[in-house]
């Protein structure tokens, strides 16, 4: 969720009369930290991922589900170990937005042996292991992106009423209340009420509805103007869903902005691949991810900056929320296929190159920073701008968008890393290890190969787009270079022309490959044949690319399409769209089934789930790693 100040919060009133100050000790930070930590070197790779999960609570006997606002307890006792002995815990947890979720990740990063590959799964076994120990009966932690009935009346455990009128309530919300959103730490409440006055009313989200034989205009609570659209109002509708995160360390600064470059063209890929969210507040709709859901629902953006209204008050029109897909590329490699015009502050921007930073750096932040805090607690005013970096790092991670570029911390042993932010989760912890056994390998061929997947910014876009669409992945067809192999070709002209270097591909011809492309697969297998891999891992690896492979042709369903199947077969489905409390209990029955191996479902998984995955690197593996680095191999 980002930054976790202790303190207490401020109001929009009072935040609104600091913004100018964050903003600029923000840069002042930024510029500072550059200085001292630009030229460190040497950092090893080192990886993790972030699993967000829910609490489900279950009514065998209403046969209803829901979400269960458990979360602030579980935490607590989650976090007993890692207070006790931080250094010795094989996960850690964070609270989230939401009153019903928690945040798990490895206890420590994974390194570069690939032996790592083989205990992401068991880690996130043990996660999942973990919270289930501290459930009630009735109860069940769930990796889902979306809950289907959220919003619906009576959609958590205990249940509250929405106060839409009532001043004193952060989201105001005809569907969400207050008490959905996690009460252990004033930012998530602070930020719901900020953003919402920032914006001057209650954000907006609209949703085509899935159009079937019997569905009734105007959607329940539709907009006048989107009577098919299925409506909401509150930032938990887009921050109360769960997905699945990488962060990478790379070894220097310049690695990272190549990464940073490199994987953005993958994440509306890997968006499309991880369909899992079709359902939003009871009605089935017509789409098959969160992304646009979620950049809705954190919209501060005032009328004058939507362009709906004169600029008076604000300085800049923005084209995007912000959380949304990244606006520029910030290598060498990466300019020319900058060709989206990219908005910034002009002074912010001269500051930071007075401060020695290069003009794609210094772009970068600048644009990050037409946004204004909408987050700050009252003891965090006043800082050493040569020690710290909250006001920085209070703008940097209310940039929601599909890769972060993260600085290391200060007087710390972290380097430069980057976080890959599209994907959605699946069910299974054997689906979810895939997914990051799959995204971690490309960076170690991206970095192997030098491999180029630059394409224009502008295509980004339209492919993040499309990626959101029904059954994307297996019926749209994204933008991809064409020749990845090449890193000096400059046929890509820096307008919106026809890009020379890229052509329209299915999901199918990127990963499993198309005429002279090998695809992605094949190409982390000739990785691989230049490795030693030793025999599990191999087989666990193996059986994680087969997955990959197999979805990727469409021969294995999507998550979103899998569940969109479900409600459509359900006995109780009226061919009206709406998916009942009985339709939500069965299918979650069904899914919680799957997730704990006692249902086979080979349209989902296949039969490549029998995984070597184990807990520890085998003690043989890890003192030859410990030898090599010794003799400096």
């Amino acid at each position: 969720m980002g930054l976790l100040t202790e303190g207490s919060p401020l109001s929009w009133e009072e935040t609104k009369k600091f913004t100018n100050h964050v903003r600029e000790h923000g840069i002042e930070q930024f510029i500072n930290l550059y200085a001292r930590l630009k030229d460190r070197q040497g950092d090893v790779l080192k990886w993790g991922d972030e699993v967000e999960y829910m609490i489900i609570k279950f009514d065998d006997e209403k046969q209803t589900a829901q979400v269960s606002l458990r979360a602030l307890e579980i935490l607590n006792q989650l976090q007993e170990k890692e207070l006790k002995d931080p250094n010795s815990v094989k996960s850690l947890w964070r609270p989230e937005y939401a009153a019903y979720m928690v945040e798990g990740t490895p206890g420590k990063p994974y390194g570069g042996l690939l032996a790592h590959f083989n205990v992401v799964e068991s880690s996130m076994k043990y996660r999942r292991e973990e919270v289930a120990q501290l459930l009630n009966d009735d109860e069940s932690v769930m990796s889902i992106t979306s809950f289907p009935l959220l919003g619906c009346p009576k959609f958590s455990y205990p249940s509250f009423d929405v106060q839409p009128n009532n001043p004193d309530s952060a989201a105001q919300s005809l569907f969400f209340p207050d008490e959905a959103i996690f009460s252990g730490h004033p930012r998530f409440k602070n930020l719901t009420r900020n953003i919402r006055m920032r914006r001057g009313e209650k954000v907006c989200i609209n949703v085509p509805v899935f159009k079937d034989e019997k569905t009734k205009y105007p959607v329940f609570e539709a907009l006048q103007e989107t009577p098919d659209h299925v409506y909401m109002d509150a930032m938990g509708f887009g921050m109360g869903n769960c997905c699945l995160q990488l962060t990478f360390q790379a070894c220097n600064i310049n690695e990272a902005r190549y990464l940073y470059d490199q994987l953005t063209p993958l994440c509306p890929i890997m968006l499309a691949f991880t369909a899992a969210s079709p359902i939003y507040r009871g009605y089935l709709t017509d789409i098959d991810c969160r992304w646009n859901v979620i950049s809705a629902s954190v919209d501060c953006r005032t009328m004058e900056e939507r362009g709906l209204a004169p600029l008076k008050e604000n300085q800049f029109r923005i084209n995007k929320s912000r959380y949304d897909s990244i606006d520029s590329y910030l290598s060498e490699n990466g300019e020319k296929y900058n060709d989206v015009p990219l908005l910034y502050n002009e002074e912010d921007y001269e500051k930071l190159r007075k401060g020695g930073i290069d003009h794609l750096l210094a772009q970068h932040i600048a644009h990050l920073f037409i946004r204004d805090t909408v987050s700050l607690f009252s003891e965090k005013i006043h800082q050493n701008d040569e020690e710290e970096t909250d006001h920085f790092e209070n703008i940097q991670s209310t940039n929601w968008q599909t890769m972060r570029f993260k600085p290391p911390p200060p007087n710390s042993s972290i380097g430069w890393r980057v976080e890959f932010r599209p994907c959605e989760l699946q069910l299974t912890d054997f689906e979810n290890a895939a997914i990051v056994v799959f995204i971690v390998l490309l960076t170690r061929v991206i970095l192997s190969f030098k491999l180029n997947f630059l394409i224009p910014i502008s295509k980004v876009d339209e492919n993040m787009q499309k990626a959101q669409k029904r059954n994307a992945c297996m019926e749209e067809k994204f933008w991809f270079r064409k020749n990845v192999n090449d890193n000096k070709n400059d046929n890509c002209q820096t307008t919106k022309d026809e890009c020379e270097d890229c052509e329209l591909w299915s999901i199918n011809e990127i990963i499993n490959g198309k005429d002279d492309f090998p695809g992605l697969i094949r190409l982390i297998n000739q990785y691989l044949a230049s490795m030693e891999v030793d025999t599990d891992t191999h087989c666990s690896i193996q059986q994680y690319l087969k997955l990959i492979q197999r979805r990727a042709a469409g021969n294995l369903l999507t998550t979103a399409s899998w569940i969109r199947k479900e409600v459509l077969n359900h006995p109780d489905y009226k061919n009206d769209s709406i998916v009942t409390d009985k339709i939500n209990y069965d299918l979650l029955k069904k899914a919680k089934k799957v997730q704990e191996g006692l249902l086979p479902c080979n349209e989902l998984i296949g039969c490549f789930t029998n995984s070597k995955t184990s807990e520890e690197i085998p003690p043989a593996i890890a003192k030859q790693h410990e030898l090599k680095a010794q003799n400096g191999n």
